[in-house]
């Protein structure tokens, strides 16, 4: 029993719950006239008596094995188109041609007047054997044979060419230049002074580059690494460049 509530004083009225009506289909009626229509009486149940067989008509013992037709002599087809028989030892063909050629004369002659065959060349690859031709293994030096092997292309004569004239239109507008005193060459002892100079500039920023913190954890340590990697890059071509170049124009137009 549960508590006591003054909700249960009074008696409460149920009210019965409303249901939707029922779905029925507007087939409904056409559909069981179609049904009536086709049906047929004992159809799923077979026929309301079966007929019996009579006491006579019992299967008797092999009654299902096929039956043999009877027995006739066999007739060869084609038996009066045989094949001539045999000959006989002592029976000896009739030749229509004869010849007195002497076959084993002749094939001793030809076969020691024949040159020997060479044997393809070939080569093993293989533990077990294995023989391929060896023209076409690659190993055959082939176009050592050809009529153009050693021939400079037509297409590197032509680029030898153009390098040419861009060196020669260089060595004239650096002419030009320098008559008009908007080019200045720099000695070798300058040149190699510069060399130096930056040289040792890579060396001391290589040293600081070594002293750095491994763990780069802050923004400021990053930064620093990445502004001293640049800077060593640009050093590094800077002496690549001088050192490709024996000859340096300096110009003072900028």
């Amino acid at each position: 029993m549960g508590e006591e509530s003054i909700y249960d004083l009074l008696p409460t009225v149920r009210q019965p719950e409303a249901k939707n009506p029922r779905y029925k289909s507007v087939f409904n009626e056409t559909t069981k006239a179609e049904y009536k229509s086709h049906k047929q009486a004992s159809k799923t149940m077979g026929p309301a008596k079966v007929p019996l067989n009579e006491p006579s008509s019992f299967m008797s013992k092999r009654a299902k094995e096929p039956v043999l037709p009877e027995k006739s002599q066999f007739v060869r087809p084609n038996a009066d188109q045989k094949r001539p028989a045999v000959p006989k030892r002592d029976e000896k063909p009739v030749m229509g041609l004869k010849s007195n050629k002497n076959f084993i004369h002749t094939n001793a002659v030809e076969n020691i007047m024949s040159v020997a065959k060479k044997p393809q060349p070939k080569y093993v690859d293989t533990p077990g054997g294995t023989t391929n031709n060896l023209d076409d293994s690659g190993l055959v030096p082939k176009f050592v044979k050809k009529e153009n092997y050693g021939t400079v292309p037509k297409y590197l004569e032509a680029r030898k060419k153009q390098m040419a004239e861009h060196q020669k239109n260089y060595e004239q507008y650096i002419q030009q230049r320098l008559q008009k005193g908007a080019l200045n060459q720099i000695s070798a002892e300058e040149r190699q002074k510069t060399l130096d100079g930056l040289k040792k500039n890579w060396e001391e920023l290589h040293l600081q580059y070594q002293g750095l913190s491994v763990v780069t954890d802050t923004a400021p340590k990053k930064a620093r690494k990445e502004r001293m990697e640049a800077e060593m890059k640009q050093l590094e071509k800077d002496i690549d460049t001088i050192e490709k170049h024996k000859i340096i124009y300096v110009t003072d137009n900028f």
